[in-house]
């Protein structure tokens, strides 16, 4: 009889785990990071410019009105698709300061030259260690900071046509 049972239990494990991988493939998941930086002021940092064509970025430059950050690479696919609405957003008077994310001078450069700048400073974080800091999982991303330099709101992923009223009103509350 002891025998017998031995020869079901493969069979009952694979049942057990094909139920488990079974279950787990039907719940919600969760595909974004917030960041915990939220409501926190921005970490100290001073990045070197991207490319020749604009000022680098630093912590410094977010004081006085609110901004958008922008973290961004050129080898990113969704950062193309987002930049007409940066472009959109730069035409009504919103300052974007974009943070190039381990990225070649040669490639913002071309990248940029494609695709439209809407920035006035590109900071470039060769190790990704301000984008981790401002708790920042990917690219492309987006972030508002009011006027003391504090982080308000996180837009995960490429900004959207129809994103772009939702980050103008998150804006005008960060005033």
């Amino acid at each position: 009889m002891g025998k017998r049972l031995w020869l079901w239990a493969p069979l009952a494990l694979f049942a057990f785990f094909a139920g488990l991988a079974g279950y787990m493939l039907t719940q919600d998941k969760d595909e974004f990071v917030e960041s915990e930086m939220i409501g926190q002021p921005l970490p100290d940092f001073a990045l070197p410019a991207a490319f020749d064509g604009l000022p680098g970025a630093s912590k410094a430059d977010f004081a006085g009105s609110p901004k958008l950050l922008n973290i961004w690479a050129s080898w990113c696919l969704p950062c193309i698709a987002e930049a007409p609405q940066l472009e959109a957003l730069k035409a009504q008077g919103v300052e974007i300061i974009g943070i190039a994310i381990r990225d070649r001078p040669a490639d913002v450069a071309n990248f940029l030259g494609r695709y439209g700048n809407p920035y006035s400073r590109i900071g470039s974080d060769r190790i990704s260690e301000v984008q981790l800091a401002i708790g920042s999982s990917g690219v492309p991303e987006t972030f508002v900071i009011d006027a003391k330099g504090v982080i308000r709101y996180q837009h995960i992923g490429d900004i959207r046509e129809s994103d772009v009223p939702k980050l103008l009103a998150e804006l005008e509350k960060a005033q």
